[in-house]
């Protein structure tokens, strides 16, 4: 079995980048301080959101950089767990809620061949 790494972001991949796409860069860069700056919602929620995001497009870069900034937005430790059960349980919710296709497919032996 193959060991999947995952390499750590380095300052010659973010330079590299830019170097590539200096434009579609800079605009992300705009677009992400835009999102995260005091809004709406505060700093810390923000960051809290994006801990719980991370954790269900299970990214370890995010999850990393956005529970580092919940702590520097003052979230507490109790709180971005809670972001993360939260994600848990909208990501079982979804499981949930999606057999209500197999419940259907259950009751319509036409779609199952007859058998």
């Amino acid at each position: 079995m193959s060991d999947l790494r995952m390499p750590k972001p380095t300052r010659a991949h973010a330079e590299r980048r830019r170097a590539l796409t200096p434009d579609a860069d800079a605009a992300f860069q705009a677009f992400s301080k835009a999102v995260f700056a005091e809004g709406a919602l505060d700093v810390r929620t923000k960051q809290l959101i994006a801990v719980a995001v991370a954790h269900v497009t299970q990214c370890p870069w995010c999850i990393e950089g956005h529970v580092k900034a919940a702590r520097r937005a003052g979230a507490s430790g109790a709180q971005i767990m809670e972001a993360i059960w939260v994600a848990a349980e909208m990501r079982a919710g979804a499981a949930f809620a999606h057999s209500v296709k197999a419940l259907d497919l259950l009751d319509d032996p036409a779609r199952d061949g007859g058998a």
